[in-house]
């Protein structure tokens, strides 16, 4: 299914949802939102796909469709199983209770989930034992929906992997694909795991195929490298059996083969993990993004249509609280994409820059809290500017540059302040100039201190942007010869320290 068509489904699911509750047919939306979280879960949408499932499930209980939940929590599971596997487990408890006592046919199926969750955590035994249980069932006329994968995970556990693969491949369908990978890093063999997730990430409409290739063209080569020294291992195996004068040549062969596997297989391992994880941002970028852009965009339109009826506007303040609101969310949405493309262009640019300006450091912070003092409420926060720097003391730097680290960390400041005070501190010894950035606000814990650094990374989900200010803060700083971090022994809100060479 490529992007154009999911999109499709997905109007035409929110379509259907939203006609027949207007009908009031509730077993047709049941199937609305059911595939709407469908849909949801296979773009990447996790959140969103609870929400469709829980919607289902809240749906039934108001109406007592008890007998029809089972299968609904576990869409659940399938969702939670990578993010959180112990709600999964409780949500499969939570299916087989019902089941139990409503529709006692479906216990079977659940239990044999259960099976395969056995086998993604690594618990063989228990797995063994789901299995005996399982054929027990199929002895008795039971079946499962999970059935097939159950047979191909029972083959890869008792050492057949190539048949497990094979069974695997012409069973499960586009299922197949995760299963062949999942069989594959459980067994140890890490080079078919690598290519089997390699194709399965290559048939997904990914936003980051260029990347991943691209990570990956140097893996291709240590593979090379690495069957050509098998072979060659091969052949000096062979000549070393002919002469016993070739022993000590065989025993170095061999142990340099050993350790140079185990160097390529840790090498494969780490590329294996990094094309999961590239897989894991890209599913968190196009989340925040789409929410960050849409949210402003829905509001914009939504003023839009009402400003242009000159019925629904009632005077001129409200046209002007109108068009500010519009102009608010317009600005929130270039910010956006300014920050992208900073970001973007100061990775791209050589790695430090020319210090051409004699800054007045007193100066410049002065002039700027004046020019953004309009960014916080005065009535519950206090701007102020602690400096032990003399009047006329001067920092040969980038200017626009330092205001941009300084503007930064102020956004910030003020997007996680309430009340209380903003300040700007700034002194300096005979190596370095240090300003800090310290606020009243809620704080980040001290175990954060580096992952908020990290690009798309935000402690409160609900807070405006995409998570890019800081890692842009520290790169302009990094360019600028300095470093900044967050000062942890500061609890009374958050303290970030710029450290800049005189």
């Amino acid at each position: 299914m490529n992007r154009q068509r999911i999109f499709e489904a997905y109007m035409l699911g929110r379509q259907l949802s939203i006609e027949l509750r207007e009908k009031g047919l509730d077993k047709e939306m049941y199937m609305a939102y059911n595939m709407l979280g469908h849909i949801n879960r296979y773009c990447g949408n996790k959140d969103a796909a609870k929400r469709n499932f829980n919607t289902v499930i809240s749906m039934m209980e108001k109406a007592g469709y008890y007998e029809s939940m089972p299968p609904i929590y576990m869409n659940l599971v399938n969702v939670e199983l990578d993010d959180d596997p112990e709600e999964a487990r409780r949500l499969l408890d939570k299916a087989k209770e019902i089941a139990e006592k409503y529709s006692p046919e479906r216990v079977f199926d659940i239990e044999t989930r259960r099976t395969l969750i056995y086998y993604n955590s690594g618990d063989i035994p228990k797995f063994l034992e789901g299995y005996k249980a399982y054929q027990e069932g199929v002895a008795e006329g039971k079946s499962s929906v999970h059935g097939r994968s159950i047979e191909v995970y029972y083959l890869a556990t008792m050492g057949k992997i190539d048949e497990a693969v094979a069974l695997a491949r012409n069973e499960l369908g586009d299922e197949g694909r995760e299963a062949i990978t999942k069989i594959y890093e459980q067994s140890g063999r890490w080079k078919e795991a690598y290519n089997s997730l390699r194709q399965f990430m290559s048939s997904s409409d990914s936003v980051n195929n260029v990347v991943l290739a691209n990570s990956m063209r140097g893996i291709r080569e240590e593979l090379r490298i690495y069957d050509m020294e098998r072979d060659s291992a091969r052949q000096l195996t062979i000549g070393l059996m002919i002469t016993a004068l070739l022993l000590m040549l065989l025993v170095a062969a061999l142990v340099y083969i050993h350790f140079s596997r185990r160097r390529h297989m840790r090498q494969l391992k780490k590329a294996y993990d990094h094309a999961l994880e590239s897989d894991k941002m890209k599913s968190a970028f196009i989340r925040n993004i789409t929410h960050e852009v849409r949210t402003p965009l829905n509001i914009i339109s939504g003023f839009a249509q009402v400003i242009s009826d000159p019925e629904l506007v009632t005077g001129p303040e409200e046209r002007a609280h109108i068009a500010e609101m519009m102009q608010k969310n317009t600005q929130l949405i270039t910010s956006l994409i300014d920050e992208m493309l900073e970001l973007s262009l100061n990775e791209n640019a050589p790695g430090s820059v020319a210090k051409e300006d004699s800054v007045e450091v007193n100066d410049l912070i002065r002039d700027f809290l004046q020019e953004n003092e309009y960014k916080v409420n005065k009535k519950t926060i206090k701007l102020q500017f602690e400096s032990s720097l003399e009047e006329d003391f001067r920092l040969q730097t980038n200017e626009e540059m330092l205001k941009r680290v300084v503007t930064l960390l102020f956004d910030n400041a003020v997007k996680y302040t309430q009340e209380g005070s903003i300040t700007v501190m700034a002194s300096a010894d005979d190596e370095q100039v240090t300003l800090a950035m310290e606020d009243t606000g809620t704080g980040i814990p001290a175990k954060e201190a580096e992952t908020i650094f990290d690009r798309f990374v935000k402690l409160d989900t609900f807070k405006e942007g995409l998570g890019l200010g800081l890692p842009l803060c520290r790169m302009i700083v990094n360019r600028l010869g300095g470093s900044v971090n967050l000062d942890t022994s500061y609890k009374q809100g958050a303290r970030f320290v710029v450290k800049l060479n005189r």
